[in-house]
């Protein structure tokens, strides 16, 4: 959406394509993974989510459609209208699918979504912890792109791009501080029992997140890429695991614990088992997979990136 028109931002979308391209269909592991675990692990958490929640979770799945369309569809269309037209769907939906999630996490958080599920469809997900919730997923998922993306042209020797990144990138994550700053007070005022928990029994947490997002930063402004991809996605996966610590023992924010909301015991077992099964084989190709793609090993043509 930043990258700029036709003619400027013509590499630095072919530096997204390139980068995405062999690895895209993979990133649909993760969705299967979290619907099947939730409908059969916690049904009842999951019914009472998507009968509540069923208008951001039918924006995001529209978001995920329309952004696999416009992606794909953007390389296949010679004439520049039609370029922008998928280009812009893509944009728009890479704003749209995470703010729409950060939003349910919201509304989950701050207990919305009542235990017999059909809650407002309204406010459980218009409401200030959700805003947060969605701006904060938008924010951070437009600093993790551009964290990333300045490593790879870095790899791909293309220093005005890698410079771009670079700007992009502390933008964004100066942007994400402010915005998780300012989510103190929202929080306080608006989910009093999550604020609580998070600045008591989550708090290491929560330093660790916001100590790896600095160094991350820091990284960013000056200049350096060493470990710069593995701080920044530590930043995300542990306060993501902070809201877990947080919440914990209720599954719903304020209510239904874990052991209410779990299936019997013999459904637990056979998910477990599936489940490892399956680390155990996708694993390790999606490792393979990403280092052959990191390393340029899958036919894709880095020229129009280099020069």
């Amino acid at each position: 959406m930043t990258a700029g028109g036709a003619a400027r931002g013509r590499r630095r979308r072919h530096l997204v394509d390139t980068s995405l391209g062999p690895v895209w269909e993979a990133n649909h592991t993760w969705l299967i993974y979290c619907l099947v675990i939730l409908w059969s692990g916690f049904p009842r958490a999951f019914a009472a989510i998507t009968t509540t929640l069923y208008l951001p979770l039918g924006l995001a799945a529209l978001g995920i459609v329309l952004r696999g369309a416009g992606f794909a569809f953007r390389k296949a269309a010679f004439r520049t209208p039609e370029q922008r037209v998928y280009g812009l769907a893509f944009a728009l939906s890479s704003v749209l699918t995470p703010f729409c999630f950060g939003a349910v996490a919201g509304g989950i958080a701050s207990g919305r979504v009542p235990t017999r599920g059909a809650g407002d469809p309204v406010t459980a997900w218009l409401n200030p912890t959700s805003a947060l919730g969605g701006v904060l997923a938008v924010a951070v998922c437009a600093y993790l792109a551009a964290a990333y993306l300045r490593v790879e042209a870095h790899r791909r020797s293309a220093p005005d791009l890698e410079h771009h990144f670079r700007t992009m990138a502390l933008l964004a994550g100066l942007g994400t501080g402010a915005i998780s700053i300012a989510g103190i007070f929202v929080l306080r005022y608006d989910a009093p029992h999550l604020w609580h928990q998070l600045s008591h029994r989550a708090v290491p947490l929560v330093v660790v997140a916001a100590l790896c997002g600095a160094a991350s930063v820091a990284l960013v402004a000056t200049g350096r890429i060493t470990g710069l991809r593995l701080l920044a996605g530590a930043a995300v996966t542990v306060i993501v695991l902070g809201w877990g610590v947080a919440q914990y023992p209720y599954l719903l924010g304020t209510h239904l614990t874990v052991d209410e909301a779990a299936a019997p015991v013999p459904t637990l077992k056979v998910l477990v088992g599936v489940a490892v099964t399956a680390g155990v084989l996708i694993l390790p190709s999606l490792v393979l997979l990403f280092r052959l793609a990191g390393r340029g090993r899958l036919g894709m043509s880095y020229d129009d990136v280099s020069h």
